[in-house]
């Protein structure tokens, strides 16, 4: 597996460490917002992820990864290859820097970085020998930074994943890049290959957990759980029909890996609709899958339309075959204000029913939004972007919702905003800014807090 870990997600004191905020003003108060509005263990923070911000892809040992493959064209990966003592360097000096400075980080194993190596020698996750592997990769950590890192994410976004790198059709074209349509990939099929890598993501997480569990847990004192994404489904209309598709539609993006992690087999909507296109477990695997996890994390950016369709429009795909078709307006009027980001909008009620539905559907799991955010398009000045008060408007939003989740008895224990810097934002690169921090990509990348960074600081210190 990869040389590096994928996502680091760190607590609350990261809002300090972009850059001083001497002299910086904010303009706006901060009263509906403190510290002491949440429960004492509540977690503030905020997110990055390896590939998106280290850079220096090919130095201290790093093999190429699938997106180093992919960006290009528009270590080996094994443990029998041996273990990159730089890489475990690296990481070592990256958490004892953080621990020293009071910030406790949350690792996430997998985020999407999967060695090209793997790729070319069985094609990653569409083969089964991706499970060893990855069990192999996850051992070292837990062997080099068990004794430090006590919050464990197994995999970010395994619907991303998927749908991106082996379809396409919901949020474009990710790596490795493949898909059914000849006019953007190669090869691939968008009917099968999906639900096959999914189904392999789904066990390589119950096989890492399995071995935590087993081997780490009791010495290590850690947690162990796995992040997914899901938009908030509306009803586009108070139809029977338009009811049952946002529920197929939650389906096919959230329960395709909560509902096994939680009971151990797919929803019966996929079931039925996929049929023998989506693969099953075995009676071990379905143990093994099933209540893997100590806590779920929990990654929300939008919410969407949901209008019931009689049939499916152009090729079979795991995009078309929940018979549901997504908007994001009615009659020209958005779900939320809009953002820079084309197909997301400002929908923090959406946050809190996806919650509430969560406690009610899924046992009440222990969760961390392990992101939500809003990106700006990258197409005006350091000024500009620095003065994000829409982030802080999505963020007061967000908080207000959890803040009535929790009332309803939801077990929130934590948010991290995304990102704590601009970043590299895969099939968008760098036309898009999500951090709370500025990134001055032209100029020797130089750091700036934005107002986004000084009203969270501010805020929590308040009292």
């Amino acid at each position: 597996m990869a040389t590096r870990l994928s996502s680091i997600i760190l607590e609350v004191v990261l809002f300090s460490v972009c850059s001083s905020f001497a002299g910086i003003g904010l303009g706006l108060s901060y009263d509906h917002f403190n510290r002491s509005a949440f429960p004492p263990d509540f977690l503030f923070g905020t997110a990055s992820a390896a590939y998106q911000y280290e850079g220096a892809a090919f130095e201290g040992g790093k093999g190429s990864s699938i997106w180093d493959t992919f960006t290009h064209k528009f270590p080996g990966g094994k443990l029998s290859g041996g273990v990159n003592k730089e890489g475990i360097a690296f990481y070592n000096n990256v958490f004892n820097e953080l621990l020293a400075n009071g910030i406790t980080p949350f690792v996430t194993l997998f985020h999407w970085d999967l060695p090209q190596a793997l790729e070319d020698e069985y094609k990653g996750f569409l083969s089964p020998h991706i499970i060893d592997d990855f069990r192999d990769f996850v051992e070292i950590c837990f062997k080099e930074f068990g004794d430090r890192i006590k919050h464990w994410i197994t995999i970010n976004e395994p619907f991303t994943f998927s749908n991106g790198g082996y379809d396409g059709s919901f949020i474009g074209n990710l790596a490795p890049g493949r898909c059914s349509s000849r006019d953007k990939c190669s090869q691939g099929n968008s009917s099968t290959e999906p639900y096959i890598v999914a189904h392999h993501l789904l066990l390589c997480h119950a096989t890492t957990a399995k071995l935590y569990k087993e081997k780490y847990q009791s010495i290590q004192k850690g947690k162990i759980g796995i992040s997914l994404v899901t938009h908030w489904m509306e009803p586009y209309s108070n139809n029977k029909l338009d009811v049952q598709a946002s529920e197929r539609a939650l389906d096919f993006m959230y329960g395709w890996f909560l509902h096994p992690l939680v009971y151990g087999d797919y929803p019966r909507t996929m079931q039925s609709l996929v049929g023998n296109r989506l693969p099953k477990f075995t009676k071990e695997q379905a143990e093994m899958i099933k209540g893997s996890f100590d806590f779920l994390g929990l990654n929300y950016y939008t919410g969407n339309y949901a209008a019931h369709i009689l049939s499916r429009s152009g090729n079979i795909s795991s995009t078309t075959d929940n018979m549901v078709r997504l908007s994001t307006d009615i009659k020209g009027v958005p779900i939320g204000e809009p953002t820079g980001v084309s197909i997301f909008f400002v929908y923090p009620k959406g946050l809190y029913k996806l919650l509430v539905y969560t406690k009610q559907k899924y046992k009440n799991p222990t969760i961390y939004i392990t992101e939500t955010g809003i990106g700006d398009a990258n197409n005006g000045t350091m000024k500009q972007a620095i003065e994000d008060l829409q982030r802080i408007k999505f963020y007061n939003g967000h908080l207000r919702a959890i803040q009535e989740a929790i009332k309803q008895g939801v077990s929130v224990k934590g948010i991290f905003a995304w990102s704590f810097l601009d970043t590299f934002e895969w099939g968008s690169g760098y036309t898009q800014r999500f951090g709370i921090c500025y990134v001055d990509f032209k100029n020797k990348l130089e750091r700036v807090p934005k107002k986004s960074a000084i009203w969270f600081r501010t805020s929590l210190n308040a009292k």
